[in-house]
């Protein structure tokens, strides 16, 4: 039997929200007929964007959402999107085989809509391949200018007096491949250019400066990857360092074997996601230290003004598992998902949990009907996945802190995080096995009380949630677990995600 102690109930590094951010994009059907319906539809609705997910959203505390892309950022011309929405422009999607007209009914101001209804930051990631700097300025400035200006009279007009303070900006994306087919040297230098052309806004509480976000490399390339960070950071650090909040690197867990169906695996294909997932710590540690050696290197800058703190977060804009099936899907990169995305979604949020201090922000691709999301429509239903199980139970960690633990008897399948916020503690137990049930033991200096557990399996792996069995793998109310003293027994049922919530004694505060 595993045995977990924990001998101090003290937080360690504080657990950013952002790190349970979420993207959304014009691919497939994620934008219209998944968040957007329009007013006139049957399905209900607040002012066109669905009704039902919106409340569902609400629930899960949405920290951050990055949008409108991914890919399409790089086609995407935000004046198309915005006033009257029946004298805007129809375009054409291509973006990763959705090929479909594209109304442009969800724009800038839907998106600001549906950020403030869910309670979630905006991300705008700027059109650097076919846009141009004087486009992305004026893009900032209508919609973060207070003064009275052309371009914030026009934002009145079009409903919405107060600024929307847009505080994240991506500087294009994957411009390693479809955002341009760059080297370091070619982005380093658009990126210079991009971000010196960004207002500043004003003096004191009225500024609202871009934090401004470089596209990182291919997650997925090994040497690549290395290469790419080491090239662009040597460039940053030539002459004099333009603006660089964050570094936005992607990786998705691909699954290229199974051809046939994301829904149907036997037991290898179930480890071999499983296993895949995990590889994504690796990574942060190393991009971390990449970023790091690269600030370091920087030259000190002459003369009296202050330069600006060498400092680089490094951000996962897009992440989850991809399919090989979605390549073949209408609406286009659509997939189903089962316990097994559950089981690594849960892997991944506590990558992100564990290594707080090494990435800041993490946005799981896609929320909405593409890939690894978290709600699934079908007409006037909304479905949600065991995807969606997961960031509502894993939402008690935004904003706690870290609590370390000594483990013995270590099992591999048993994955295990813990979190402390205020007195109260919660511990994430993911038993990863395909088909065996895990008893494990949690041993406290000082006992806590037992407060609830909630767990999230199926009897077949292999179950999904769709318009016919909407409520077919949820997440239930776990047993109490068995107490001796210190100690307490728990039972992991195969498959499974676990969170135990436990609550600080007078006698320990």
């Amino acid at each position: 039997m595993q045995k977990i102690t924990f001998r101090k109930l003290i937080g360690e590094n504080y657990i950013y929200p952002e790190l349970q951010g979420h993207f959304i994009e014009f691919l497939g059907s994620c934008i219209y007929d998944g968040i957007w319906v329009g007013e006139d539809s049957e399905i209900p609705n607040y002012h066109g964007i669905r009704k039902d997910l919106v409340d569902a959203f609400q629930k899960l505390h949405p920290p951050v959402i990055r949008w409108p892309g991914g890919c399409y950022a790089d086609v995407y011309h935000w004046r198309n999107g915005i006033g009257p929405r029946e004298n805007r422009p129809v375009t054409y999607n291509e973006n990763f085989g959705t090929f479909e007209t594209d109304p442009n009914q969800f724009g800038t101001h839907e998106m600001m809509e549906f950020c403030e209804m869910i309670g979630a930051k905006p991300w705008f990631n700027i059109n650097m391949m076919t846009g141009s700097p004087a486009e992305m300025r004026e893009w900032m400035e209508y919609c973060n200018r207070r003064e009275s200006t052309t371009l914030t009279r026009e934002r009145k007009v079009n409903g919405h007096e107060a600024p929307f303070q847009v505080e994240y900006w991506g500087i294009g994306n994957e411009v390693w491949d479809g955002g341009g087919k760059m080297t370091p040297q070619m982005y380093a230098d658009e990126y210079r250019k991009f971000t010196s052309s960004c207002p500043s806004f004003g003096p004191g509480d009225q500024a609202f400066p871009p934090k401004c976000i470089a596209s990182g490399p291919d997650g997925n390339k090994p040497k690549e990857r290395v290469v790419w960070t080491k090239d662009f950071f040597k460039e940053m650090g030539k002459y004099r360092m333009p603006s660089l909040y964050g570094y936005d690197l992607h990786f998705y867990n691909w699954n290229l074997k199974q051809l046939q169906t994301e829904k149907k695996f036997d037991e290898k294909q179930w480890y071999d996601v499983i296993n895949g997932c995990k590889e994504l710590e690796n990574v942060i540690h190393e991009q971390r230290r990449l970023i790091d050696t690269g600030l370091e290197a920087l030259p000190k800058p002459e003369g009296p003004f202050q330069a600006a703190p060498r400092k680089c977060e490094l951000i996962v804009g897009e992440w989850g598992n991809w399919h090989s099936s979605a390549f073949n899907e209408r609406p286009a990169l659509y997939q189903q998902c089962t316990m097994r995305d559950a089981v690594t979604t849960a892997l991944t949020l506590d990558i992100f949990h564990r290594n707080t201090g090494d990435v800041r922000m993490a946005c799981v691709a896609q929320s909405v009907n593409v890939l690894n999301s978290l709600f699934l429509t079908d007409g006037e239903h909304c479905i949600l996945t065991p995807n969606y199980d997961v960031f509502d139970m894993y939402q008690v960690h935004q904003g706690a802190y870290t609590l370390g633990f000594e483990e013995k008897n270590k099992d591999p399948e048993v994955c295990i995080f813990a979190s402390i916020k205020n007195d109260d503690i919660y511990i994430n137990l993911v038993n990863t096995s395909y088909s065996e049930s895990k008893k494990i033991e949690l041993k406290f200096k000082q006992c806590p009380e037992f407060v609830e557990a909630k767990t999230l399996y199926s009897k077949d792996p292999q179950n999904y949630n769709d318009a016919k069995h909407p409520n077919r793998v949820r997440c239930k109310e776990g047993k109490a677990p068995a107490r001796e003293k210190d100690s307490f027994q728990i039972a992991l049922p195969a498959a499974s995600v676990s969170v135990y919530h436990f609550r600080k004694t007078e006698t320990e505060k």
